[in-house]
């Protein structure tokens, strides 16, 4: 299950994700961007669990990998 909401974060974090105790994730979507790049952080987030990052170490190489799959 993932689990979205939208809060007011920094203006350069499009969105954030997190695995919750239970297995389920949630996303947070900054609320003050517009349409497209709240969209493109759902996404990335997205990419994040379905690449089930939250095991891994290595932040650059996670990030490379998302970038090229979107």
């Amino acid at each position: 299950m993932i689990n979205t909401c939208f809060l007011q974060l920094p203006p350069r974090v499009k969105a954030v994700s997190t695995r919750n105790e239970d297995g389920s994730h949630t996303i947070i979507v900054n609320s003050v961007l517009n349409y497209e790049q709240q969209l493109m952080g759902y996404k990335h987030e997205l990419q994040h669990i379905k690449d089930n990052d939250f095991d891994k170490n290595n932040i650059n190489t996670i990030e490379l990998s998302v970038r090229e799959k979107l």
